[in-house]
């Protein structure tokens, strides 16, 4: 059978059985069953496992689970509500100040789990009923969530970044670094937004008013912001204090080249452990909970990645990859023209699939041809996880959006939707802007030194 048509025929089985409720793994795994059974040799079944082994028999996936667990060590303490509250009281006095913190908050708890669903429950789970309570309106409490939840899979340790090193040979610690100061820029335009809209919010809803006097005498600080003394502040943020100096530490460690990605993760566990023991006496069902969550979603991703490395092994033997590639290469499309329709492409898959498969399915498919139009393979991972986070806050797999929805039941949906699109179009800005000036990406991993 041609290339070409087998090519459309997996992908639309493929399709199906993730689209079907079917966990991603098990998905991809079938789907390749499928395929090793009927259009190829029977013989060939026997790359069934030995494939799905050597998939994970990468020392380089060890970061995973260890940034996992030290971000579960994180999640299970009250960090993200002291980290959150710490820097409200530093930056209650801008319009939106309460929003502001929650996207900060999100950007720094982003450095201590990796994790975007991580990030969007810690810090949700008590910004949002403290935004709402204050006066927020409800679009903005939840939408700057469901966004700066988004920022645990770009502001590194981040497990995707870990995820397409490994399935494009790219290096995992110039990854790191390549997402530092891109997520610094969507950081600060998120924040941006939020005081320019809490400011107009708040003219308009204060403009039938005699001052703000009297919107404060009605209790909700989005319309009048509070005060506190400079010991309240260094009070609130000294408990976090330890856990941004691990991540400086590790940081340093890493991007130093004293210490491997799966080092520097086993440490930063390590010290976690300890320092939550100290500052928050952790008890025996706190551990569990750590075993459990770390468990869960550690063996989601590794079942993930080596079903995906089965469904590529596939394609490669029906030589479908190859002719997908030659149908590029030969299309003659320009750079650019290219690389739009590959973002396109990306944003609707991202809409149906977790960022997880889809960087391991295409990212391996994309990588020769990326190379042989001149893209930077780092440069386009950052770019990828970008796109990735915006297929986080989309309908109908947006996996932040239904975290948010769990924190905030009462809230429809459309008000949660209506709140996170203004940041769609910031994530898509934060595209363009490294696009335009792709030494955002490249500049902190050109002075890194390698190990």
């Amino acid at each position: 059978m041609d290339p070409s048509i087998l090519g459309i025929i997996v992908g639309v089985v493929s399709l199906f059985f993730l689209m079907s409720g079917m966990p991603i793994a098990f998905a991809l795994g079938v789907s390749s069953l499928i395929f090793i059974f009927f259009p190829m040799d029977t013989h060939q079944f026997d790359v069934f496992a030995n494939v799905m082994f050597d998939a994970l028999n990468d020392f380089g996936l060890l970061a995973i689970p260890l940034f996992i667990l030290m971000g579960s060590i994180i999640a299970v303490t009250k960090a993200g509500a002291d980290l959150y509250e710490g820097i409200h009281r530093w930056l209650h006095w801008l319009p939106g100040g309460l929003a502001v913190s929650n996207v900060i908050s999100c950007a720094i708890f982003s450095a201590l789990c990796g994790s975007s669903p991580a990030t969007a429950a810690a810090i949700g789970s008590m910004g949002i009923p403290e935004m709402r309570k204050r006066g927020y309106p409800d679009s903005l409490a939840t939408g700057c969530i469901v966004a700066g939840g988004t920022l645990g899979i770009l502001i590194p340790p981040s497990v995707t970044l870990i995820i397409y090193g490994i399935a494009t040979q790219t290096s995992i610690g110039k990854l790191f670094l390549g997402g530092v100061i891109p997520g610094i820029i969507i950081t600060i335009m998120m924040c941006i937004w939020i005081m320019i809209y809490s400011q107009w919010v708040r003219t308009k809803v204060v403009r039938g008013k005699e001052s703000l006097d009297v919107a404060a005498e009605t209790g909700a600080e989005f319309y009048a912001s509070v005060s506190y003394t400079v010991r309240e502040k260094v009070a609130a943020i000294s408990k976090v204090a330890p856990f941004i100096l691990l991540v400086i530490v590790i940081m340093i460690t890493l991007y130093g080249g004293f210490a491997t990605p799966s080092e520097a993760a086993g440490v930063g566990s390590v010290a976690a452990l300890f320092m939550v023991m100290i500052v928050y006496k952790l008890r025996w069902n706190d551990f569990v909970k750590i075993l459990r969550m770390n468990i869960k979603e550690s063996t989601m991703i590794l079942m993930i990645i080596a079903a995906s490395f089965l469904f590529g092994a596939v394609l490669t033997k029906l030589y479908i990859t190859q002719t997908i590639i030659n149908l590029i290469v030969d299309a003659g499309l320009s750079k650019w023209t290219l690389m739009i329709m590959i973002n396109i492409f990306l944003l609707i898959l991202g809409c149906f699939m977790p960022p997880v498969a889809i960087i391991l399915i295409l990212a391996p498919i994309l990588y020769p041809v990326l190379i042989k139009y001149g893209f930077d393979s780092i440069w386009f991972g950052v770019i990828m996880t970008i796109n990735m986070e915006v297929g986080l806050i989309t309908p109908p797999v947006g996996l932040n959006l239904f975290i948010v929805k769990g924190i905030a039941p009462d809230v429809p949906i459309t008000r949660v939707l209506v709140g996170s699109f203004p940041f769609v179009i910031i994530l898509l800005l934060g595209i363009v802007i490294c696009s335009i000036w792709p030494e955002l990406v490249l500049w902190l991993p050109n002075k890194m030194i390698t190990r």
